[in-house]
């Protein structure tokens, strides 16, 4: 057999295994992982929290009769970076007809963990709403959440009522927000 047939079988074996011990870790995972909330399940309340920004430390009991759109992000994940724009303009949009928009930090890597780092993303990214340093996982734990971003509606009885994961629907998660606030009067 000649050399370049030999590698191409060697790196496509290679490739297979790979990919096929992927599957079996992600099989493994998913078994294991709970269930993210179901619409209707009574929202957690917010855990573990090392440090709120924007805001004084805030609870899901104590923000009854608002309506609550949770987000999981990190500062350094591309998706969440290109959801803040519409994050942002549903609170300077709705803050004053019942939207509470919570940030939850929840960081990927170590250096994510900085109070100073996220601090200056809040800024660059021109974030005023309330954010939540979740650096133990403890909120992301009680949402069960697995991604970021994250998109929480809770509504005013402190129920989650719409769920997204990840980017797009900014329609429909827009039209979500307006019918949970038109319900609440």
């Amino acid at each position: 057999m000649k050399p370049a047939i030999r590698t191409f079988f060697a790196a496509t074996a290679l490739l297979v295994a790979t990919f096929l011990a992927g599957t079996a870790l992600f099989a493994t995972h998913a078994a294991t992982a709970p269930p993210a909330p179901a619409d209707h399940d009574k929202a957690p309340e917010f855990a573990g929290i090392e440090k709120w920004l924007n805001s004084e430390p805030l609870t899901v009991s104590g923000l009854r009769g608002k309506v609550v759109l949770v987000d999981f992000w990190t500062y350094s994940c591309i998706n969440c970076v290109r959801t803040l724009p519409h994050v942002r303009q549903w609170y300077d949009k709705y803050r004053d007809k019942g939207l509470v928009v919570v940030g939850v930090h929840t960081p990927e890597y170590p250096f994510e963990k900085s109070t100073p780092n996220v601090q200056a993303a809040l800024k660059r990214f021109d974030i005023r709403y309330p954010v939540a340093q979740d650096n133990s996982y403890s909120t992301w734990d009680a949402y069960r959440n697995q991604y970021w971003p994250a998109l929480y509606l809770i509504d005013a009885s402190g129920k989650i009522v719409y769920t997204h994961f990840g980017e797009g629907r900014y329609e429909e998660t827009e039209a979500a927000i307006q019918k949970l606030l038109a319900e609440r009067k």
